[in-house]
């Protein structure tokens, strides 16, 4: 499984890499509203957490993907996808709404993908999210959860790869905290990949990990 992050909320997910690969695309952005380049790409399935333009641009996808923006169950030539619904804040809704969770079975490898998560998670939620592998979570604060509730979600969920999004990178116009806040709230020391390709059994047994992506675009 190939995961490359572009930004923001923003991923590519490849089952493999040629003509017969599936690609997942999450959450793509407006270029105008983050301040990223958001490149045009080819995706099989696209999955939009809430209908807010830095998470929902599909202008940017070429092909005619399938589009996921409802929770329910999901299954798309061999790509598995459940979406969970949650909040955009920790007050119900009642600030920004609702927001979708998604976890993504792809290549024998599960990934979730917690778009603009505004709190920690319910024991419904969890049980839908059990034995996640890797997980994306946002860390910026501001809109949604910020380091140290970060922190408290992976408690939660405890996944044996966390990867952080939705944070202030060089570009974005958006008020976000920076990711070494997240770092040093979570007390693991970073690896920094500029993709990360890894099979089900190349996953850590027992120390989780955390990994930096660098932004592809």
């Amino acid at each position: 499984m190939y995961l490359t992050w572009l930004g923001h909320s923003c991923f590519k997910l490849q089952d493999k890499i040629g003509p017969d690969g599936m690609v997942v695309v999450t959450d793509p952005f407006d270029p105008a509203v983050v301040g990223l380049k958001m490149p045009s790409l080819e995706a099989d399935i696209v999955t939009i957490s809430h209908d807010h333009q830095d998470h929902n641009y599909l202008k940017t996808i070429r092909k005619e993907p399938f589009v996921i923006n409802a929770a329910g169950e999901y299954e798309v030539r061999g790509v598995f996808i459940e979406g969970v619904d949650s909040w955009h804040d920790a007050k119900d809704g009642a600030e920004r709404g609702g927001n979708l969770i998604y976890r993504i079975e792809i290549d024998d490898v599960s990934v979730t993908h917690l778009g603009d998560l505004g709190g920690t998670l319910n024991t419904k939620q969890l049980e839908r999210l059990e034995g996640t592998d890797i997980l994306l979570i946002p860390v910026g604060g501001k809109y949604t959860i910020d380091a140290r509730q970060a922190v408290e979600v992976i408690n939660q969920i405890e996944p044996r790869i966390v990867i952080p999004m939705h944070y202030q990178t060089p570009g974005v116009k958006i008020a976000l905290d920076g990711v070494d806040k997240f770092i040093k709230e979570l007390g693991l020391k970073p690896t920094y990949e500029e993709k990360l390709k890894i099979s089900k059994r190349e996953l850590p047994v027992e120390d989780m990990e955390l990994v930096i992506l660098q932004l592809q675009n």
